[in-house]
């Protein structure tokens, strides 16, 4: 099979011009004016749920796909929602919808803040797109192999 024939999925290496919208339609992410993006399908590059829907698709396919959180970025779960000591701030000026970065036992986890006391800071730490549905379009520039041969 020729390069020009091949279809997104295992061992293809994919090169797409992409946007993510909220189903509000607001833009959240595009590259559509700028250089493509690629990826190795696989490669943990992008999130399953947006991956699945490229297989089959060929170079010049343009599609566009609803994602819903589940396969998103998750839904919003409220146990993410914690009450951090405002100590852990230090003596920072703190505003609703700062981000700040915790360390936790597997790295840094972003958390934003959505409610200031005197004692405590109530922190979310779902992603910001947690609970959304995603609209996902996609134009196929390129698919290659990625094996080496």
């Amino acid at each position: 099979m020729s390069e020009s024939n091949l279809t997104v999925g295992e061992e293809t290496k994919v090169t797409l011009h992409f946007s993510l919208s909220l189903a509000s339609g607001d833009l959240i992410d595009s590259n559509f004016d700028a250089d493509p993006a690629t990826f190795v399908f696989g490669d943990g590059s992008l999130l399953p749920g947006f991956e699945q829907p490229l297989i089959g698709l060929t170079a010049g396919s343009e599609a566009t796909f609803t994602i819903p959180p589940e396969h998103a970025f998750g839904q919003h779960n409220e146990s993410n929602v914690q009450a951090v000591a405002r100590g852990n701030f230090n003596d920072e000026e703190l505003e609703v919808g700062m981000v700040f970065s915790f360390m936790n036992g597997d790295g840094e986890l972003p958390g934003v803040v959505l409610e200031i006391g005197d004692d405590e800071v109530l922190v979310d730490f779902n992603h910001p797109l947690a609970g959304q549905t995603i609209t996902f379009s996609v134009k196929i520039v390129a698919v290659a192999s990625a094996v080496v041969h």
